[in-house]
């Protein structure tokens, strides 16, 4: 279970290329995550893009003490990349490279397709031991995800499918049963990967930006979190300076703060009027990022202020009318 009080600030470091960044836990979320662990379900985490989804999942690792571990989707991916990789084009060129080569090589051992096959990210959350035995026999270094010091199998992962919505609706149709079972097979090996007795059940996040909806019946076998910015004005100018000095401190006065969340406020009922994605808490830290280095004082950062929110916030032709 995750045991963080709410409002709770924790740090979480640097681990491949996720900078370090601050979290701040809410309640909701809290009870989210942990009624995911309980259920053995995976947590759907909808909302707007830059609003802290993908972040949960690492603070919720770092909280857990877990590996962490993430895939994110494209359009072109497929369910089969969350579970295994098989280089066909390598195999092929090895192939063709030995016909040339005429030398006097076990054929059947160079081409052995294990040295082609790598695990995909389910593989290294269902079970790492497997998964770091399949990638030493793997000709090709997929780089494996980096965990935590001290950790070890028995202490469990945290998955983050990030942007699931980007895929065709097979991708999470097909995720269906292997989240369900929480096993797989893999062609070329003898034994399923599976889920070891003694480990918990895997953290399993899941983000959409509401590109494109998901099937009902894989939504179906999710719990899900929504994640939204404050309608009112006063609520959302408030939850932003707070964000803002988490991130940077007093780096920034109040008044240069409080200033930047009006104005994106104000920007923000404009694209939702035109229907435009709403800017919201990134382009808000943004400003405030800027702001840090272009300003000395608070008359400075104010002015610069009035400058560079436009670049921040105003981001299609209709903007400027």
């Amino acid at each position: 279970m995750l045991k963080v009080n709410p409002d709770d600030t924790i740090t979480i470091p640097a681990i491949g290329s996720w900078p370090e960044t601050e979290h701040v836990f809410e309640k909701k979320s809290i009870w989210a995550v942990n009624a995911a662990l309980t259920a053995q379900r995976p947590l759907l985490i909808r909302g707007e893009p830059g609003i802290g989804k993908s972040q949960l999942a690492r603070a919720a690792a770092h909280a857990l003490g877990r590996v962490f571990i993430s895939e994110v989707v494209h359009a072109r991916s497929e369910c089969q990349d969350l579970l295994w990789h098989f280089d066909a084009l390598s195999r092929l060129g090895e192939a063709q490279a030995l016909g040339a080569a005429c030398q006097d090589v076990n054929v059947k051992e160079a081409l052995d397709p294990l040295k082609f096959l790598s695990p995909g990210a389910l593989w290294w959350t269902f079970n790492w031991k497997t998964a770091e035995e399949q990638s030493l026999k793997s000709a090709n270094r997929v780089r494996k995800p980096e965990k935590p010091e001290a950790w070890s199998q028995e202490k469990g992962s945290v998955l983050l499918i990030d942007e699931i919505d980007k895929a065709d609706a097979d991708l999470p149709n097909g995720l269906l049963e292997t989240l369900g079972n929480g096993a797989f097979t893999v062609p070329y090996t003898d034994d399923p990967v599976i889920l070891e007795t003694g480990t918990p059940s895997p953290l399993v996040v899941i983000t959409t930006n509401e590109e494109r909806e998901l099937p009902s019946a894989f939504i179906r076998r999710c719990l899900v979190l929504r994640m939204k910015l404050a309608d009112d004005k006063d609520e959302l100018t408030e939850w932003l300076v707070k964000r803002g000095r988490i991130h940077f401190g007093q780096a920034c006065s109040e008044k240069v703060c409080k200033t930047a969340a009006e104005m994106l406020w104000e920007d923000r009922q404009q694209a939702i009027r035109r229907n435009h994605p709403a800017p919201g808490q990134a382009e808000y830290l943004d400003i405030l990022r800027a702001l840090k280095k272009m300003g000395k004082n608070e008359t400075e950062q104010s002015d610069a202020l009035e400058i560079i929110a436009e670049f921040a916030l105003k981001k299609y032709p209709e903007d400027y009318s």
